[in-house]
Order: structure tokens, then sequence, then C-alpha cells
């Protein structure tokens, strides 16, 4: 007894000293040159306007971020969700790996290869993403648990996790779609038909109904988004890089993957887990197909650490011995802290120009336009913001009847720093970009525009809207010559020729 307490404690010191790293690493991985990123900002907004569907994201994420600011807003809960989402994605590999009846080894060896992996730079941002990988790991968390007891409350779990991960990010349907075949290729095809199977499934459409109701409602805007998507992102997508890819966000410990893969495929004990890997076939045809973006799939490869793990730990004390067990362990924080300026923002946007050409070298400066930049594309996004929020502030202190101002803007970052960092809470940014063409007051009627137009729009001049007001001010624009935002200019635009109101309503239409 006392043996199998200390067993237990031996374990539980482990797992939280492994959840306690994440969190202290994760809070030191962006240097404090940069601001929050672009799509961040957008997310942090949702939650002022609470509903159960968005144009950009399902629901979730708006809840999230209506909690960040019941505590405040302040950078601190803005990191700390991805890092927890982060760390119970760890946690949850921890326990699939206990499931798999594997050792206190086979445990802190996937923990390690789940910490020390692309996850840290997914759970530097304030995204959907860090909860979206965290569903895929539950779910087959909860198909694993299924398989095992056959219990059908693992059913309903599972189908509770597939509503979280839905209305948080409606990528997760195609993992679930991918399982179906998965599922009958398997010894567990007669699941299709189990009463509780198609109960859960009834749960799970039950739970998702509010958003899909939504969706109808304002006409399905999910795949206005996705064709937008497809247009100006997607595009740019090659289908082999999409494939090359897949083995960069593991690499530090590859070789627990395939040894994770190689266990499903060929050992005797996890073949009743082989629908598994099935899935991640058949998702990543699903994903190829529809070309895309790499970073997608990162949701599937968690659970073969535990897998990989246990299988990796059984063959070495088999074969091979401690050290070879040991090196296992250190090769992934090894290469972390080998690779960490390269893959995050450590230092000042400075020093990585200065190192230009090793970021070119990997292809890291190539953004979404296909093109080669200063910085890599998600760097370029984290700069210039308080600026521009300052330089707004600065036009809009200068007003004398605020309460009939309207702040516009080109995109949705634009609109949501100056949200985030304005010192003026009175009025709020919008833009008809994303969801904020829903969010404009036009309750009372406009007689002042502070109009954000980014360098590269085909009217940086606003000639169109200028010819609506008698006097045009410039008031500055975002000098940072690292930032994506570079060049956005502030123009202050007074006593109006005709109705802003209506103007904006035909714009609308």
């Amino acid at each position: 007894m006392i043996k199998s307490s200390a067993i237990l404690t031996k374990n539980a010191l482990w797992m939280w000293g492994f959840i306690l790293l994440k969190f202290i690493i994760q809070y030191f991985l962006i240097h404090p040159a940069f601001d929050l990123h672009r799509d961040e900002y957008l997310h942090l907004d949702l939650g002022k306007h609470l509903a159960w569907g968005y144009t950009s994201v399902p629901p979730l994420t708006a809840w999230i971020s209506y909690i960040i600011g019941l505590l405040g807003n302040g950078l601190f809960w803005v990191k700390f969700f991805p890092a927890l989402f982060g760390a119970l994605t760890m946690l949850t590999v921890w326990k699939i790996t206990e499931e798999l009846q594997g050792s206190l080894y086979a445990r802190i060896l996937a923990a390690t290869a789940v910490t020390f992996s692309v996850l840290f730079r997914i759970n530097t941002l304030y995204q959907p993403n860090s909860v979206d990988f965290l569903c895929w790991t539950l779910l087959y968390y909860t198909l694993i648990k299924y398989l095992n007891s056959g219990r059908p409350q693992w059913l309903y779990a599972l189908a509770l996790v597939f509503a979280i991960g839905f209305l948080n990010k409606y990528s997760i349907t195609f993992l679930v779609i991918a399982l179906l075949p998965a599922i009958m290729l398997t010894g567990h095809r007669k699941l299709l038909l189990h009463k509780h199977f198609l109960l859960a499934l009834l749960l799970a459409l039950l739970l998702i109904s509010p958003n899909l109701y939504w969706q109808y409602e304002h006409d399905f805007p999910v795949f206005a988004h996705m064709e937008e998507l497809k247009r100006t992102q997607l595009v740019n997508v090659n289908r082999l890089d999409f494939l090359k890819d897949q083995l960069f966000y593991f690499f530090p410990a590859i070789y627990v993957l395939l040894a994770g893969m190689l266990a499903l495929l060929v050992h005797k004990g996890f073949a009743t887990y082989r629908v598994i890997f099935y899935s991640t076939f058949f998702t990543l045809l699903l994903f190829v197909y529809f070309q895309a973006k790499s970073y997608y799939a990162i949701g599937l490869y968690p659970v073969y650490m535990a897998f990989g793990a246990v299988f990796l730990d059984r063959l070495l004390k088999q074969r091979w011995g401690t050290y070879v067990k040991a090196l296992a362990l250190v090769l992934p924080p090894l290469f972390f802290f080998l690779t960490i300026r390269l893959i995050y923002p450590i230092d000042p946007p400075e020093t990585m120009v200065k190192n230009q050409a090793l970021y070119r070298k990997y292809g890291l400066l190539r953004w979404e336009d296909g093109k080669d930049h200063q910085l890599p594309q998600d760097f370029a996004d984290m700069l210039g913001w308080k600026e521009l929020a300052e330089k707004v502030d600065l036009a809009y202190a200068g007003i004398p009847e605020k309460e009939h101002v309207l702040i516009i803007c080109d995109n949705y970052g634009q609109a949501g720093a100056i949200n985030y960092y304005t010192k003026h809470k009175k009025v709020a940014a919008v833009s008809f970009n994303a969801d904020y063409k829903y969010w404009f007051d036009l309750s009372k009627e406009i007689t002042t525009v502070i109009t954000v137009k980014s360098a590269h729009n085909e009217d940086p001049n606003n000639e169109e809207e200028h010819s609506l007001f008698e006097r045009v001010t410039f008031k500055g624009k975002v000098e940072n010559s690292y930032a994506r935002e570079k060049g956005t200019n502030i123009h202050l635009l007074e006593k109006p020729k005709t109705s802003i109101n209506a103007f904006i309503v035909k714009n609308m239409e």
C-alpha cells in the first residue's frame, strides 16, 4: 500500500512538473517589442458581442474572451488560456499513455515529446487552434476509453468533445468524417449501428444546433469565409508542401511519432486501436484534397506520442539500455533550445532582420502572398499595433462631439488593435471586414469619421470617402518598418456633405 501510494505521488509530481514547466516557458517565448497578433485582437473583441456564431469562427472563442474581459483583458490572461489548453493537451496525452498501461518512463517520454513540439508555438497565440488540437486529442482519448471498456458513457463523452471542438473550430468535422471509413475498415464497424452511438450522435447535433441555426439565419457565412480563404490564402498552398510540413511539427521527437504509427500498424497488442491510424490517413486525404493549410492537421499527432512512448519503452527494455532511453528524453528539449530563435520571436525585430538569411533558408520569410519579406508573416503581424492605436487616439482626442464619431478601418486587425489599446472606450473601431460589419453603431448621425487605411489598399487616399466631407486632415501613419501594417494611414474627416449613415448602410448591402 505504501509502495502504491509512493508511485502515485511520483506520477503526480512528474505530471504537475510538466504542467508547471509548460506555463513557465510559455511566458518567455515572445520578446516585449512585439504586440499581440492581429487575429488575437479580433478574438478578444468577439467577447464584447456574445452570439451563437460569427463570420470568422464559431462561438466558443467569444465565450473565453468574455471571461478574459472579466479578468481585466490583460496580457497575462490573454496568454494564460492558450498555455492552459496546451497544458491540458499534454495532460491528455499523459492519460492516454496511462490508459495504454505505459510505465512512468513512457508517460514522461510522451509528455516530453508533446511539450517540446510545435504546440509551444501554437500556444503562444490566443487563437482557436489551441482548443482545436486539445479537442482532437481528447476525442481520441474518449475513443480509446470506449474501445478499452465498452462503456457507453465514453461515446457520450466523445460526442461532448466533438461538440465543444465544433463550437470552437469547424475543422474537427474532418476528423469525425474520416473516422467513419476508418471504423468500417476495422472490427468496430458494428459500432455505427449501436444504440448508444446513435444517441451520442443525436446529443452532438443537439449541442451544436444553436450554432447551425445561427449559420442558417445569417445565410451560412462560414461558406463565404471559406471561399475568401480559398481565394486569398489557400490559393498559394502547395499540396506537396502540406505533406512535407507534417514531418516537421513534431520533428524533435519524430522517432516517437513514427514508433507510434508503426505500433498501430504491426503490433498485435495495439490492433484494437488501428482505427486511429486509418482515421489519420483519411483526414490527411481530405486536407490534401481541399488544399488546407498544413497546420490544420497538427491535432492528429499528439495521440501517437502515447503509443510511440509505450512501444519504445517496451522495445528498449528488450534490446537496449538506460543510455538510449535517456537520449530519447533529452533530444526534444535539446532541439527546442537549439532552434528557439528560429521559431519563436524571442529577439527584437532588428536582430531577426540581421539573421534574415537563416529564415530565408527555411522558407520562413514567405508570406501567404507567395513572396519573401523582412520577417516571418506571423511576427510582422505582431508589430505596429500600439503605434496605430496611439495615433488614432491623438486624432480622436481633439474631436469635440465624440458621441458622433466613427472609426472605420480596412481590416479586423486594425479595428481590434485600436479597441484593445485605446484609452478612449466610448467609441469602438469597426470595419467592413470579418465580424465588425455587424457591429456598426448607427443609432446617432455620424458627423466625424477617422479612417484607417492600409498602404496596399487600392485607394489608399480614400478618395470616395474624402469627397463626402468638406475637411480632410492627415493624422499620421504606421512607421514601424518591420510591421505588416507599415504605411497604414490615418485621416480625420469632418463636416459631411451628405448623410454618412446612409452611405454606410449602402456599403453594407
